[in-house]
Protein backbone atom coordinates (compact mmCIF):
# COMPACT_ATOMS: atom_id res chain seq x y z
CA UNK A 1 0.00 0.00 0.00
CA UNK A 2 1.43 3.31 -0.73
CA UNK A 3 0.40 6.62 0.82
CA UNK A 4 0.45 9.85 -1.15
CA UNK A 5 1.60 12.85 0.60
CA UNK A 6 2.74 16.49 -0.32
CA UNK A 7 5.93 17.12 0.74
CA UNK A 8 7.84 20.54 1.29
CA UNK A 9 11.68 19.82 1.71
CA UNK A 10 13.71 22.39 2.47
CA UNK A 11 17.47 23.12 2.25
CA UNK A 12 19.65 21.32 4.45
CA UNK A 13 23.17 20.87 6.21
CA UNK A 14 26.13 23.80 5.74
CA UNK A 15 24.63 27.09 5.85
CA UNK A 16 26.22 27.88 8.68
CA UNK A 17 26.98 31.58 9.69
CA UNK A 18 24.85 32.76 7.15
CA UNK A 19 21.66 35.38 7.52
CA UNK A 20 19.45 34.11 4.96
CA UNK A 21 16.13 33.41 4.95
CA UNK A 22 16.58 29.54 4.59
CA UNK A 23 16.49 30.21 8.70
CA UNK A 24 13.20 29.98 10.23
CA UNK A 25 15.12 31.71 12.68
CA UNK A 26 18.40 32.40 14.32
CA UNK A 27 20.14 29.07 14.74
CA UNK A 28 16.67 26.78 13.92
CA UNK A 29 16.43 25.27 10.47
CA UNK A 30 13.65 23.14 8.86
CA UNK A 31 14.99 19.74 7.14
CA UNK A 32 12.28 18.66 5.59
CA UNK A 33 7.90 18.27 6.50
CA UNK A 34 5.29 16.82 5.14
CA UNK A 35 1.48 16.91 5.53
CA UNK A 36 -1.01 14.09 4.82
CA UNK A 37 -4.28 15.25 3.32
CA UNK A 38 -6.04 15.67 5.85
CA UNK A 39 -3.16 18.60 7.29
CA UNK A 40 -1.54 16.25 9.83
CA UNK A 41 2.16 16.87 9.93
CA UNK A 42 3.74 13.39 9.46
CA UNK A 43 7.81 14.33 8.89
CA UNK A 44 8.31 17.46 10.49
CA UNK A 45 12.50 17.55 11.41
CA UNK A 46 13.33 20.64 13.10
CA UNK A 47 16.93 20.87 14.40
CA UNK A 48 19.46 23.41 16.28
CA UNK A 49 22.28 24.07 13.10
CA UNK A 50 25.29 23.07 14.94
CA UNK A 51 27.72 25.20 13.84
CA UNK A 52 25.69 27.64 14.69
CA UNK A 53 23.93 27.65 17.67
CA UNK A 54 23.68 31.08 19.88
CA UNK A 55 21.59 29.43 22.72
CA UNK A 56 24.17 27.19 22.92
CA UNK A 57 26.59 30.29 23.32
CA UNK A 58 24.82 32.25 26.09
CA UNK A 59 24.40 28.76 28.26
CA UNK A 60 28.18 28.31 27.85
CA UNK A 61 27.86 32.28 29.21
CA UNK A 62 25.63 31.60 32.03
CA UNK A 63 27.49 28.20 33.24
CA UNK A 64 30.76 30.19 33.15
CA UNK A 65 29.70 32.65 35.35
CA UNK A 66 27.53 30.50 37.81
CA UNK A 67 31.02 28.68 38.16
CA UNK A 68 32.90 31.63 38.61
CA UNK A 69 30.18 32.97 40.96
CA UNK A 70 30.50 28.97 43.16
CA UNK A 71 34.19 30.25 43.01
CA UNK A 72 33.42 33.66 44.61
CA UNK A 73 31.09 32.01 46.85
CA UNK A 74 33.65 29.18 48.55
CA UNK A 75 36.33 32.00 48.68
CA UNK A 76 34.16 33.82 50.41
CA UNK A 77 32.48 31.03 52.81
CA UNK A 78 36.58 30.41 53.52
CA UNK A 79 37.09 34.34 54.47
CA UNK A 80 33.91 34.06 56.72
CA UNK A 81 35.16 31.66 58.70
CA UNK A 82 38.36 32.90 59.11
CA UNK A 83 36.83 36.24 59.82
CA UNK A 84 34.65 34.80 62.27
CA UNK A 85 37.50 33.10 64.36
CA UNK A 86 39.24 36.23 64.19
CA UNK A 87 36.92 37.80 65.33
CA UNK A 88 36.07 36.14 68.44
CA UNK A 89 40.11 36.81 69.31
CA UNK A 90 40.00 40.64 68.29
CA UNK A 91 36.93 41.08 70.37
CA UNK A 92 38.78 39.24 73.24
CA UNK A 93 41.95 41.29 72.22
CA UNK A 94 39.62 44.78 72.62
CA UNK A 95 37.82 43.95 76.04
CA UNK A 96 41.51 43.52 77.31
CA UNK A 97 42.90 46.44 75.66
CA UNK A 98 39.71 48.27 77.12
CA UNK A 99 39.98 46.74 80.73
CA UNK A 100 44.13 47.52 80.74
CA UNK A 101 43.30 51.20 79.87
CA UNK A 102 40.97 51.57 82.53
CA UNK A 103 43.05 49.91 84.91
CA UNK A 104 45.92 52.14 83.62
CA UNK A 105 43.77 55.08 84.66
CA UNK A 106 43.23 53.90 87.96
CA UNK A 107 47.04 53.51 88.67
CA UNK A 108 47.84 56.54 87.22
CA UNK A 109 45.88 58.49 90.00
CA UNK A 110 47.33 56.51 92.80
CA UNK A 111 51.02 56.59 91.18
CA UNK A 112 52.13 57.75 94.37
CA UNK A 113 52.11 53.82 95.70
CA UNK A 114 54.19 52.65 92.09
CA UNK A 115 57.38 52.95 91.58
CA UNK A 116 58.42 55.10 88.94
CA UNK A 117 60.11 52.66 86.94
CA UNK A 118 56.70 50.19 86.44
CA UNK A 119 54.66 52.87 85.85
CA UNK A 120 56.57 54.16 83.05
CA UNK A 121 57.10 50.64 81.39
CA UNK A 122 53.13 49.98 81.83
CA UNK A 123 52.35 53.22 79.94
CA UNK A 124 54.58 52.53 76.86
CA UNK A 125 53.06 49.54 76.43
CA UNK A 126 49.68 51.19 76.26
CA UNK A 127 50.85 53.71 74.33
CA UNK A 128 51.95 50.86 71.63
CA UNK A 129 48.06 48.92 71.85
CA UNK A 130 46.96 52.68 71.65
CA UNK A 131 46.34 52.61 67.99
CA UNK A 132 45.66 49.01 67.26
CA UNK A 133 41.70 50.59 68.97
CA UNK A 134 40.55 52.38 65.55
CA UNK A 135 42.12 49.01 63.65
CA UNK A 136 40.02 46.53 65.39
CA UNK A 137 36.65 48.79 65.17
CA UNK A 138 37.68 48.82 61.05
CA UNK A 139 37.99 45.16 61.36
CA UNK A 140 34.81 44.72 62.80
CA UNK A 141 33.17 46.63 59.53
CA UNK A 142 35.03 44.71 57.51
CA UNK A 143 33.21 41.65 58.91
CA UNK A 144 30.02 42.97 58.46
CA UNK A 145 30.73 44.03 54.75
CA UNK A 146 32.23 40.44 54.21
CA UNK A 147 29.36 39.21 55.23
CA UNK A 148 26.96 41.43 53.53
CA UNK A 149 28.70 40.28 50.68
CA UNK A 150 28.40 36.92 51.25
CA UNK A 151 24.10 37.36 51.13
CA UNK A 152 24.50 39.05 47.86
CA UNK A 153 26.42 36.09 45.65
CA UNK A 154 23.97 34.08 47.48
CA UNK A 155 21.13 35.92 46.21
CA UNK A 156 22.69 36.60 42.79
CA UNK A 157 23.83 33.01 42.32
CA UNK A 158 20.17 32.29 42.68
CA UNK A 159 18.48 34.45 39.88
CA UNK A 160 20.97 33.34 37.74
CA UNK A 161 19.81 29.38 38.16
CA UNK A 162 16.28 30.54 37.70
CA UNK A 163 17.57 32.34 34.68
CA UNK A 164 19.05 28.92 33.11
CA UNK A 165 16.17 27.07 34.06
CA UNK A 166 14.03 29.31 32.35
CA UNK A 167 15.50 29.62 29.34
CA UNK A 168 16.31 25.82 29.41
CA UNK A 169 20.15 25.86 28.65
CA UNK A 170 21.83 22.84 27.58
CA UNK A 171 25.22 22.23 27.10
CA UNK A 172 27.38 21.71 24.08
CA UNK A 173 27.56 17.80 24.37
CA UNK A 174 23.62 17.43 25.45
CA UNK A 175 22.97 19.66 22.70
CA UNK A 176 25.43 17.76 20.18
CA UNK A 177 23.37 14.74 20.94
CA UNK A 178 20.14 15.45 20.49
CA UNK A 179 20.99 17.31 17.18
CA UNK A 180 22.10 13.94 15.98
CA UNK A 181 19.34 12.20 17.16
CA UNK A 182 17.28 14.06 15.33
CA UNK A 183 18.79 13.87 12.20
CA UNK A 184 19.27 9.99 12.64
CA UNK A 185 14.88 10.49 13.29
CA UNK A 186 15.61 12.46 9.84
CA UNK A 187 17.58 10.25 7.78
CA UNK A 188 14.92 7.79 8.76
CA UNK A 189 12.15 9.76 7.17
CA UNK A 190 13.91 10.92 4.00
CA UNK A 191 14.50 7.36 3.56
CA UNK A 192 10.84 6.87 3.01
CA UNK A 193 10.30 9.30 -0.02
CA UNK A 194 10.90 8.27 -3.27
CA UNK A 195 11.11 10.56 -6.24
CA UNK A 196 8.31 13.04 -6.57
CA UNK A 197 6.79 15.91 -8.86
CA UNK A 198 7.74 19.13 -9.30
CA UNK A 199 4.73 21.52 -7.51
CA UNK A 200 6.54 24.48 -6.40
CA UNK A 201 10.11 26.82 -6.33
CA UNK A 202 10.86 29.45 -3.88
CA UNK A 203 13.00 31.68 -3.17
CA UNK A 204 15.78 32.49 -3.99
CA UNK A 205 18.07 33.24 -1.34
CA UNK A 206 21.16 34.68 -1.91
CA UNK A 207 24.61 33.22 -1.03
CA UNK A 208 27.08 35.05 -3.06
CA UNK A 209 27.48 38.37 -5.24
CA UNK A 210 31.02 37.45 -7.06
CA UNK A 211 32.49 36.45 -10.68
CA UNK A 212 31.06 37.52 -14.02
CA UNK A 213 27.77 37.67 -15.36
CA UNK A 214 27.80 33.73 -16.32
CA UNK A 215 29.33 30.82 -14.39
CA UNK A 216 28.61 27.85 -11.82
CA UNK A 217 28.81 26.88 -8.19
CA UNK A 218 27.81 23.27 -6.84
CA UNK A 219 27.85 20.83 -4.78
CA UNK A 220 28.34 17.17 -4.71
CA UNK A 221 25.12 15.33 -4.25
CA UNK A 222 27.08 11.98 -3.82
CA UNK A 223 29.09 13.12 -0.87
CA UNK A 224 29.57 11.95 2.37
CA UNK A 225 27.60 13.61 5.05
CA UNK A 226 29.89 15.51 6.29
CA UNK A 227 31.61 16.95 3.14
CA UNK A 228 30.17 20.17 2.45
CA UNK A 229 32.47 21.25 -0.36
CA UNK A 230 31.84 23.86 -3.12
CA UNK A 231 33.43 23.92 -6.25
CA UNK A 232 33.10 27.46 -8.37
CA UNK A 233 33.78 27.63 -11.87
CA UNK A 234 33.47 31.59 -13.43
CA UNK A 235 32.48 32.50 -16.55
CA UNK A 236 31.40 30.07 -19.26
CA UNK A 237 34.65 30.22 -21.83
CA UNK A 238 38.45 31.17 -21.67
CA UNK A 239 38.70 29.65 -18.42
CA UNK A 240 39.88 25.92 -16.86
CA UNK A 241 40.55 27.35 -12.96
CA UNK A 242 38.53 25.52 -10.72
CA UNK A 243 38.47 27.09 -7.01
CA UNK A 244 37.45 24.75 -4.14
CA UNK A 245 36.00 25.33 -0.59
CA UNK A 246 35.82 23.33 2.96
CA UNK A 247 32.48 24.80 3.15
CA UNK A 248 29.38 27.49 2.45
CA UNK A 249 30.49 29.32 4.97
CA UNK A 250 34.46 29.12 3.59
CA UNK A 251 32.61 30.04 0.05
CA UNK A 252 31.10 33.25 1.01
CA UNK A 253 34.76 34.07 3.36
CA UNK A 254 36.67 33.48 -0.27
CA UNK A 255 39.02 31.27 1.77
CA UNK A 256 39.62 28.76 -0.97
CA UNK A 257 41.23 25.71 -0.06
CA UNK A 258 42.53 24.12 -3.51
CA UNK A 259 42.53 25.61 -6.68
CA UNK A 260 42.07 23.11 -9.88
CA UNK A 261 43.75 23.73 -13.36
CA UNK A 262 41.85 21.64 -15.61
CA UNK A 263 43.66 20.27 -19.04
CA UNK A 264 40.89 21.49 -21.51
CA UNK A 265 38.80 24.89 -21.21
CA UNK A 266 34.94 24.40 -20.67
CA UNK A 267 32.57 25.47 -22.90
CA UNK A 268 29.60 26.78 -21.10
CA UNK A 269 28.07 26.72 -17.36
CA UNK A 270 26.61 23.10 -17.32
CA UNK A 271 29.04 21.37 -15.72
CA UNK A 272 28.16 19.29 -12.55
CA UNK A 273 30.38 17.44 -9.39
CA UNK A 274 29.00 13.81 -9.36
CA UNK A 275 30.58 11.48 -6.54
CA UNK A 276 34.01 13.47 -6.59
CA UNK A 277 34.51 14.08 -10.46
CA UNK A 278 33.52 16.97 -12.54
CA UNK A 279 32.15 16.56 -15.49
CA UNK A 280 32.33 19.11 -18.24
CA UNK A 281 31.69 19.71 -22.01
CA UNK A 282 35.03 20.60 -23.59
CA UNK A 283 35.26 23.69 -25.51
CA UNK A 284 34.35 24.00 -29.35
CA UNK A 285 33.79 20.07 -28.86
CA UNK A 286 31.04 17.86 -27.94
CA UNK A 287 33.46 15.75 -25.87
CA UNK A 288 32.26 14.99 -22.35
CA UNK A 289 35.44 15.27 -20.07
CA UNK A 290 34.99 13.22 -16.62
CA UNK A 291 37.87 14.84 -14.41
CA UNK A 292 38.78 13.26 -10.55
CA UNK A 293 39.42 15.63 -7.87
CA UNK A 294 40.85 13.21 -6.14
CA UNK A 295 43.74 12.25 -8.95
CA UNK A 296 43.74 15.72 -9.87
CA UNK A 297 43.64 14.14 -13.57
CA UNK A 298 41.44 13.45 -16.45
CA UNK A 299 39.50 10.05 -16.32
CA UNK A 300 37.48 9.41 -19.20
CA UNK A 301 36.82 11.34 -22.69
CA UNK A 302 33.66 10.37 -24.41
CA UNK A 303 32.05 12.49 -27.42
CA UNK A 304 28.25 12.80 -27.21
CA UNK A 305 27.62 11.16 -30.79
CA UNK A 306 25.64 14.29 -32.90
CA UNK A 307 25.14 16.87 -30.21
CA UNK A 308 25.36 20.19 -31.19
CA UNK A 309 28.17 22.51 -29.33
CA UNK A 310 30.16 25.96 -29.79
CA UNK A 311 26.73 27.96 -29.75
CA UNK A 312 24.72 25.43 -32.77
CA UNK A 313 21.81 24.86 -30.18
CA UNK A 314 22.29 26.38 -26.96
CA UNK A 315 19.86 28.00 -24.57
CA UNK A 316 18.52 31.23 -25.12
CA UNK A 317 20.75 33.46 -23.46
CA UNK A 318 23.98 31.66 -25.53
CA UNK A 319 27.39 30.94 -24.10
CA UNK A 320 27.93 27.95 -25.39
CA UNK A 321 25.47 26.28 -23.31
CA UNK A 322 24.98 23.47 -25.85
CA UNK A 323 25.45 20.29 -23.34
CA UNK A 324 23.59 20.89 -20.07
CA UNK A 325 25.04 17.95 -18.02
CA UNK A 326 23.24 17.36 -14.75
CA UNK A 327 22.68 14.81 -11.61
CA UNK A 328 19.57 13.84 -10.17
CA UNK A 329 18.44 10.47 -7.85
CA UNK A 330 18.71 8.48 -10.19
CA UNK A 331 22.24 9.25 -11.58
CA UNK A 332 24.02 11.11 -14.91
CA UNK A 333 22.59 12.98 -17.85
CA UNK A 334 23.64 14.90 -20.82
CA UNK A 335 20.71 17.50 -21.90
CA UNK A 336 21.67 18.32 -25.49
CA UNK A 337 20.16 19.00 -29.20
CA UNK A 338 20.84 17.02 -32.22
CA UNK A 339 20.25 18.05 -36.34
CA UNK A 340 18.54 14.66 -36.10
CA UNK A 341 16.01 15.62 -34.03
CA UNK A 342 15.21 18.92 -35.49
CA UNK A 343 17.15 20.91 -33.05
CA UNK A 344 14.54 19.78 -30.14
CA UNK A 345 16.13 18.70 -26.78
CA UNK A 346 17.37 15.24 -26.34
CA UNK A 347 18.43 13.42 -23.23
CA UNK A 348 20.79 11.24 -22.44
CA UNK A 349 21.55 9.15 -19.17
CA UNK A 350 24.97 8.31 -18.95
CA UNK A 351 27.53 5.69 -17.37
CA UNK A 352 29.11 7.96 -14.74
CA UNK A 353 32.18 6.39 -14.98
CA UNK A 354 32.86 5.46 -19.02
CA UNK A 355 30.52 8.01 -20.11
CA UNK A 356 28.58 5.46 -22.47
CA UNK A 357 24.53 6.75 -23.09
CA UNK A 358 22.91 4.14 -21.32
CA UNK A 359 19.28 5.32 -22.73
CA UNK A 360 18.27 8.57 -24.94
CA UNK A 361 14.64 9.83 -25.24
CA UNK A 362 13.92 12.34 -27.81
CA UNK A 363 11.89 15.87 -26.57
CA UNK A 364 9.74 18.23 -29.19
CA UNK A 365 10.93 20.64 -26.89
CA UNK A 366 13.31 23.49 -28.95
CA UNK A 367 16.93 23.28 -27.38
CA UNK A 368 16.78 27.29 -28.22
CA UNK A 369 13.98 28.61 -26.75
CA UNK A 370 14.45 26.74 -23.44
CA UNK A 371 16.36 29.37 -20.79
CA UNK A 372 17.74 26.48 -18.21
CA UNK A 373 16.54 22.83 -17.77
CA UNK A 374 17.13 20.78 -14.89
CA UNK A 375 16.65 17.01 -13.90
CA UNK A 376 14.69 15.69 -10.72
CA UNK A 377 13.70 12.07 -10.41
CA UNK A 378 14.11 11.37 -13.92
CA UNK A 379 11.89 14.16 -15.24
CA UNK A 380 13.61 17.20 -17.43
CA UNK A 381 12.06 20.53 -16.12
CA UNK A 382 12.46 23.44 -18.78
CA UNK A 383 12.15 27.20 -18.23
CA UNK A 384 10.65 28.97 -21.06
CA UNK A 385 13.58 32.18 -20.36
CA UNK A 386 16.68 33.02 -19.07
CA UNK A 387 15.38 36.71 -18.21
CA UNK A 388 12.19 37.80 -15.91
CA UNK A 389 9.08 36.35 -15.89
CA UNK A 390 10.66 32.96 -16.54
CA UNK A 391 8.86 30.19 -15.16
CA UNK A 392 8.88 26.19 -15.80
CA UNK A 393 7.44 25.83 -18.66
CA UNK A 394 7.58 22.17 -19.70
CA UNK A 395 7.88 19.01 -18.66
CA UNK A 396 9.28 15.23 -19.62
CA UNK A 397 9.64 12.22 -17.93
CA UNK A 398 12.10 9.57 -19.09
CA UNK A 399 9.97 6.72 -16.94
CA UNK A 400 6.75 7.55 -18.96
CA UNK A 401 8.18 8.51 -22.17
CA UNK A 402 5.44 11.30 -21.86
CA UNK A 403 5.41 15.66 -21.61
CA UNK A 404 3.41 18.11 -20.46
CA UNK A 405 3.02 21.92 -19.82
CA UNK A 406 3.35 23.56 -16.83
CA UNK A 407 3.54 26.77 -14.91
CA UNK A 408 5.42 26.82 -12.53
CA UNK A 409 6.92 30.48 -11.41
CA UNK A 410 10.42 30.87 -10.80
CA UNK A 411 11.96 34.22 -9.16
CA UNK A 412 14.39 35.96 -11.81
CA UNK A 413 15.81 38.58 -9.19
CA UNK A 414 18.60 39.55 -10.34
CA UNK A 415 16.99 39.28 -14.53
CA UNK A 416 19.58 36.92 -16.47
CA UNK A 417 19.87 32.79 -14.96
CA UNK A 418 23.09 31.38 -16.88
CA UNK A 419 22.81 28.30 -14.74
CA UNK A 420 20.49 26.51 -12.44
CA UNK A 421 20.91 22.89 -11.29
CA UNK A 422 19.40 20.46 -8.90
CA UNK A 423 20.96 19.01 -6.02
CA UNK A 424 19.60 15.88 -4.65
CA UNK A 425 21.16 15.70 -1.21
CA UNK A 426 19.99 19.69 -1.19
CA UNK A 427 16.86 19.33 -2.38
CA UNK A 428 17.88 22.75 -3.57
CA UNK A 429 18.11 24.29 -7.22
CA UNK A 430 21.85 26.14 -7.72
CA UNK A 431 21.55 29.02 -9.66
CA UNK A 432 23.91 31.60 -11.42
CA UNK A 433 21.68 34.77 -11.24
CA UNK A 434 23.83 37.81 -13.13
CA UNK A 435 26.73 37.18 -10.99
CA UNK A 436 24.58 36.38 -7.75
CA UNK A 437 25.23 32.57 -6.66
CA UNK A 438 21.84 31.75 -5.31
CA UNK A 439 20.03 29.18 -4.17
CA UNK A 440 16.04 28.13 -4.77
CA UNK A 441 13.86 25.92 -2.85
CA UNK A 442 11.53 23.15 -4.02
CA UNK A 443 8.27 21.59 -3.21
CA UNK A 444 7.75 17.99 -4.64
CA UNK A 445 4.57 16.51 -4.38
CA UNK A 446 6.14 12.62 -2.83
CA UNK A 447 5.03 9.18 -2.47
CA UNK A 448 5.88 8.22 0.80
CA UNK A 449 6.35 4.06 1.54
CA UNK A 450 4.52 2.75 4.03
CA UNK A 451 5.55 -0.73 6.19
CA UNK A 452 3.36 -2.83 4.40
CA UNK A 453 5.00 -1.36 0.87
CA UNK A 454 7.53 -4.38 -0.32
Amino acid sequence: MLSWRNVSTGLKADWDCLAQSVWLKEGWQVYSSAQDADGRCVCTVVAPEQSLCSRDAKSRQLRQLLEKIQNMSQSIEVLNLRTQRDFQYVMKMESQIKGLRSKLRQIESNRRTLLTKNFQEMKGKMADLQPLIPVLEQYKTDARLISQFKEEVRNLSMVLLGIQEEIGAYDYDELQHRVASLEGRLRNCMSRLTCGKLMKISGPDTIKTSGTRFGAWMTDPQAPPQNHKVWYMDSYTNNKIVREYKSVSDFVAGVESRTYNLPFHWAGTNHVVYNGSLYYNKFQSNIIVRYSFESGRVMTQRALEAAGFHNVYPYTWGGFSDIDLMADELGLWAVYATNQNAGNIVISQLDPITLQVLNTWNTEYSKRNAGESFMICGTLYITNSHLTGAKVYYSYSTKTSSYEYTDIPIHNQYFHMSMLDYNARERALYGWNNGHQVLFNVTLFHVIKTDDDS
